[in-house]
């Protein structure tokens, strides 16, 4: 044998030797994850410093470990991925406005850095995380999430069926409309579109491994959550999820086979039945009239919130006119905002419930473009291959996530969903790990230290 097959061979045997360890301090960062994960919108969505900052420091504790296990495993692996460029030059235009004061108040600039590199960090300690995970691993992650939907949404419909005016039966909302732990009933539907397509999604992978009989809970399970997401009565969580049943329908008539569409049709179907006939029987009546305004124009109170975001994205287009390259500051709408009002309010106006809009408006044309080309990519790498995606075990759990993260990019046209601290980190969580299993495919770059005694 040659100097130069005998290196291969050796080449080979170490790399093979370093996939099939499994460092313990992996295993642990993942469930750190999903704990700040589960904690976050508990804590009424991480809206209070306190509560995000918290996130932020499991965050880092889980890329900690992520770390630690790279030791563990004697090799250091990087899965790179593309949409680093667009996220990390969003961020890096944001700290050339603080230090160059291009922002209007550099405390909320500062507030608003922190919280991107929050979620930049969670996105990145996801792919890396998952995109070397197994089958086993990621099928765990999927049933976490079919669980956590079920017990959060059982508990948000239980609070709305008893007629309280306390969350929690406990902590005094001062008037705000709130359900479930969220004080805005429009974020609990941002996150449920979220966690819904993922749980569906796992359901539909699992069929091919148990009867329909023992599937049963969970499709009860995802029919619960589907039905506190109505019974929100957010429209734009209405038109979230109907968008995701439609880039669903969408790519499984591209690529999948009969047996696939008509399964995942009859388990959509059935779990939605379910959830409507379940929300007929909780709704007291005015949230079925409320979803149902937007199939009626002529509702003024449609009417109303219509005319009221239409303003907003006029007034913040305006904004952008006077600050067209870099914007008025990240996290600086709120202060920028009040000389572009042009309608009277007894309210402060703090977002734009437009995220696309107020981004550019904070951001300018560079950020703007810089948005456009992050998602525009992340549809393309999502659902490059769907069909291969399929094939595998755990292919339909990484489509539920980037359907999920679909539903939020759609909600984001009509709400502020994205600035929610909870709400944003399980988007960059599900989108890393929609991601994962595609940039480790493309992916082969790892450095590796050769122990000792081989050459």
């Amino acid at each position: 044998m040659s100097l130069v097959n005998t290196a291969d061979v050796l080449l080979q045997r170490d790399v093979a030797a370093v996939d099939r360890a499994h460092p313990s301090a992996f295993s642990i960062a993942r469930i750190v994850l999903v704990a700040a994960l589960i904690g976050a919108p508990c804590a009424f969505g991480a809206v209070d410093p306190w509560a995000w900052m918290g996130v932020g420091l499991i965050a880092c504790s889980a890329l900690l470990l992520w770390a630690v296990g790279t030791v563990q495993q004697k090799a250091l692996k990087l899965i790179w991925s593309s949409l680093y460029i667009p996220l990390v030059a969003v961020f890096l235009l944001g700290l050339i406005q603080y230090y160059a004061r291009l922002t209007l108040d550099k405390a909320e600039t500062r507030r608003a850095l922190v919280m991107l590199a929050l979620d930049l960090t969670l996105f990145f300690a996801t792919v890396q995380l998952f995109g070397e995970a197994n089958t086993r691993t990621r099928r765990g992650f999927g049933l976490a999430v079919m669980i956590f939907a079920g017990l959060l949404s059982l508990f948000a419909l239980l609070q709305f069926a008893s007629g309280t005016q306390l969350m929690y039966w406990k902590f005094d909302t001062g008037g705000y409309n709130f359900f479930g732990p969220y004080g805005n009933p429009d974020h609990y539907a941002g996150l449920m579109e979220m966690l819904i397509p993922v749980a569906v999604c796992y359901i539909a992978e699992q069929r091919r491994r148990h009867s329909f009989v023992a599937l049963l809970p969970l499709v009860l399970m995802a029919a619960v959550a589907v039905a506190s997401l109505l019974l929100s009565g957010s429209r734009g969580g209405l038109l979230a999820l109907s968008t995701e049943i439609v880039i669903a329908s969408a790519i499984l008539m591209r690529v999948a086979g009969s047996e696939q569409r008509w399964g995942f049709a009859a388990l959509v179907g059935g779990a939605v039945l379910t959830a409507v006939l379940l929300f007929s029987w909780v709704d007291p009546g005015w949230v079925a009239q409320r979803l149902g305004s937007i199939f009626d124009i002529p509702r003024q109170t449609w009417v109303d919130a219509t005319d009221f975001r239409k303003r907003l994205a006029l007034d913040s287009l305006r904004m952008l006119r006077d600050h067209p390259v870099l914007g008025v500051g990240l996290g600086n709408f709120e202060i920028a905002y009040p000389p572009y009002q042009s309608f009277p309010s007894d309210f402060t106006i703090d977002y734009a419930h437009d995220d696309y809009v107020e981004a550019a408006a904070e951001t300018g044309l560079v950020g703007a473009a810089l948005i456009v080309s992050a998602v525009t990519l992340f549809f393309r790498l999502a659902f490059h291959n769907a069909s291969r995606h399929l094939e595998s075990g755990h292919g339909w759990i990484q489509l539920g996530a980037a359907l999920g993260c679909c539903g939020l990019l759609a909600h984001s046209f009509v709400d502020f969903n994205l600035h929610v601290p909870a709400n944003a980190a399980w988007f960059a969580v599900l989108a890393g790990f929609a991601l994962s299993e595609a940039e480790k495919r493309r992916d082969r770059h790892r450095w590796r230290r050769v122990p000792h005694g081989q050459p």
